[in-house]
Formats: structure tokens, sequence, C-alpha cells
């Protein structure tokens, strides 16, 4: 501890700044700066400022004081000067921070609240300028234009993010920057200070993956690092899905409301728990999306977070009346979020689960033991769809439904391992309904 506090005593007695040019006359040239922190370490960076070598006196290495322009542009260098020393003793008792060309240039912009909206190498430019085309933006695997509004609301809180892990480091941060030491770095900082659960990490690392390698089509030079991103497999123990049995749901159907806000919301619930979408496309379904075909019912829905096209045979009689006859009207997320658990309250769905609950107190979900109804959101619907016909439906089926593209995907999403014999019980079944009946024949018999 000793050994560090006399080398830093040591830099700020050593370190020294001067100012400089290079060039002819008659012709503006950049004015740069150089700190030397002793030693052979020294980092040089442009001010930004420029100036006419003529207008340049080498003896002090400042403006000469021969108008009010040059007048101007000393008392701006002087500005610099301190704020670069004061800066260095700040950070030298901080840890983490790389003393380098890039720090030198972040207090040059800092000094004079300078942004660098046109720097296409700052990851953070990169984030806006995919925010700012969202809506022209091409959605990957489709021919389908337009970002979602829960994914432009996820770059948003990435860039947020990205943004203040640089207010940390004291650094802003180049796609070129993005190797292992700073993946490393970031992703410790997201769990150890910022706390957040795996799959929000994960979020965050696939997102700067995405955005670096995005950027690498504007041949916006990246670190070859970026394409071994990878993010953390979750624990299935980790993973605590609440979700609605065929039981519950039985129960739900059954109890007596009295208000129309819990009688809607349980119509929503019905609703969710049978076609399997997510809670903004469940509750964006008119009777646009209602379609028959040969007497029979379907849904058709184009999942916004994906863009696929869907549709959902609806075959339970209480749900064919309540898109015929009942359509729910729609709410907020935060409000059918708050009816659901009175109504699971209502119909006894109270037993004590495992789970995650928002905690005020630290900001985060909170793992504990809760009343189930507690855990229960419009999410919990998609998931019970999924849960409650697993191993009853063929999985490509179910697949085509929910939208997964991929079978570990949604196993992972029910939280379940893949069951072979499952499988291939189902295909026997299958195979065996294909057979033409084997009806008994009489055969002719020769004498012998």
């Amino acid at each position: 501890m000793l050994g560090k506090c006399w080398a830093t005593l040591y830099i700020c007695f050593m370190a020294s700044i001067k100012f400089r040019i290079r060039g002819k006359a008659n012709k503006e040239v950049s004015i740069k700066v150089r700190l030397s922190l002793g030693r052979k370490s020294e980092l040089e960076a442009k001010t930004g400022f420029t100036i006419n070598p003529k207008n340049w006196s080498a003896k002090t290495g400042k403006p000469k004081q021969t108008d009010a322009i040059n007048k101007k542009l000393a008392k701006d260098l002087k500005r610099l000067d301190s704020h670069i020393i004061n800066k260095l003793n700040e950070d030298l008792g901080t840890e983490k921070v790389v003393f380098d060309n890039d720090w030198l240039q972040n207090e040059i912009e800092s000094c004079f609240n300078r942004v660098q909206n046109n720097d296409t190498s700052l990851a953070v430019n990169h984030y806006q300028y995919i925010i700012d085309n969202a809506r022209t933006r091409k959605i990957r695997g489709t021919q389908k234009i337009g970002l979602s509004v829960s994914r432009i609301k996820s770059y948003k809180n990435s860039k947020r993010i990205l943004e203040e892990y640089q207010t940390v480091i004291k650094k802003k941060i180049h796609f070129v920057h993005i190797d292992k030491s700073f993946v490393d770095g970031f992703t410790k900082w997201l769990f150890d200070v910022k706390k957040y659960s795996i799959s929000h990490c994960n979020k965050q690392l696939a997102d700067i993956k995405t955005v670096a390698l995005d950027a690498q089509r504007f041949e916006i030079q990246i670190n070859s690092y970026v394409k071994h991103i990878d993010g953390f497999a979750e624990n299935s123990e980790d993973r605590f899905i609440a979700t609605l049995s065929f039981d519950e749901l039985e129960q739900i159907k059954n109890v007596e409301l009295k208000t129309e806000g819990l009688i809607n919301a349980r119509k929503w619930m019905l609703l969710g728990c049978e076609i399997g979408q997510r809670g903004g496309d469940l509750l964006n379904i008119t009777k646009d999306n209602v379609r028959y075909n040969g007497g029979n019912l379907y849904l058709d829905i184009i999942q916004t977070k994906t863009g696929k096209a869907v549709t959902v045979p609806i075959i339970a009689p209480h749900i064919i009346d309540i898109i015929e006859n009942n359509m729910p009207y729609k709410v907020s997320d935060q409000k059918l979020n708050k009816h659901i658990k009175v109504v699971c309250k209502l119909a006894d769905i109270n037993n004590l689960i495992e789970g995650k609950k928002w905690d005020a107190e630290s900001g985060r979900k909170k793992l504990g033991m809760y009343p189930k109804y507690e855990l229960i959101t419009n999410h919990s619907f998609r998931r019970s769809f999924a849960t409650n016909y697993y191993k009853k439906m063929p999985t490509p089926i179910l697949m085509g439904i929910t939208g997964h593209s991929k079978e570990g995907t949604f196993l992972i999403y029910i939280n379940q391992k893949e069951d072979k014999d499952t499988n291939a019980n189902l295909f026997r079944d299958f195979w065996e309904k294909m057979q033409p009946t084997n009806e008994p024949q009489m055969k002719v018999l020769k004498k012998a």
C-alpha cells in the first residue's frame, strides 16, 4: 500500500504538460498536448484547436498574444492544462484506470464538453445509429423492416449501461478496445457491481457483439475477439418459472369475480394460456386476427418480436366463446399484471413456490418462497401453454405456435431436458394411426 502511494506521489511530481505544433507557415495546423509521466511514459493527443504557425511562440509553447483570438486560445490551453493535472491526481487513486492516449483524448473532450457524435469507432455511437434507424432496419432472417418497440427499448437500455460503464473506467469504449480483457472486466462489473441476473448479463454481451458485428459491415474496425464473445449457460435451478396447470386454470375459470376489471383479466388469462403468445401480441388481438376455415376457428398473428407469422387453432369451447362473444378489452401490462394476481389469489392459487420477486429496497428481483399468485405475470400465460402441452403434442407443433426456431431454446424456455423416449413414443403413436385397419380375411386351404 505504501509503495503504491509513493508511486502515485512520484507520478504527480514528475508529470508535466507541453503544447506543440508541426507544420509550415500560412497553413492552419493542429495544436497537440503532450503529457509526460516520467521514465519514458508520454501521452499525446490533439487538442482540437488549430493555429497558423506564425502565431505560435516556440519559446513559450503558447500562442503569441497578438490579438483577441490568440489570447482566447491561450486561455483555453491554460484551462486544459489545469484540467488534465486535476484529473490525473484524481484518477491516480482509482483502480482500473488506464493512462493512455485514449484517456488523454477523453479528458480533452471532457474539459470542453465536446461530444463525438461523428466518431463511428465509438461503440455507443453505433448503438445510437441502430436506434435512430430502427424504422428502416431489416429484421434478420426475414424480408421485413423495422425493429420492434421492445427491441428498440433493449438497445436503448444496453447503450445506457455501456455509457455507465464508461464513466466507471473513465474511458470511452471504441470497437477496437473490445478485447478479452474488456469483456472480462465488463462482465465482472455486470455481475458483481450491478448485480444483474445471468440472463440480463447475457443480453448485454449479446447486444455488444451484435452491434460490433453490425459496425463491421460498415467497414468500421473492430477487435477480432468480438466473434468469440459468448454468454453463460443458466442452470436449470436458476430458472424459476411460474406457470398455471390445467387444474389451476379450471379453478380460475370457475372462481366468482365481482368486478369488470377482474373478469376482463380472467378472459386474457384463459385466452393467453391457450394460444401461447407473448403478452404484447396477446393484448393486441382483435377480431381482425380471427379467421374461419371449414367451420374451424383460427387466430392469425404476426409476432412483434420476431416478425414470424403464426396460426393458432382455437379448439376449447370456452375459448371459442370468449373470442366469438366476450372478447376482452385491452389494458396496460401493468394493470393486467396487477389484476391477474388478484384473480389467482381469489382462485386459491396460493401454494408457496420458489421464485424471484421485485424488491424495491435493492432494486433487483429477490429469490425467496412466495405464494404462487404473487409470481404470476402475463408472461406466465405463454409458458403455461408450452408447459401444459409439452409431451402431449409433438414439440415441433408447439414450436410452430410459440414461434421458437430451435428445440433446444424451446426446452430451456420451459425448463425441460430433451426426452428422446417421449419423442420416439410419439412417433410410434402417429405411425400406428397411419396404418390401415387389419381385418381378418378367410383363406382357402388346399387339400393335402
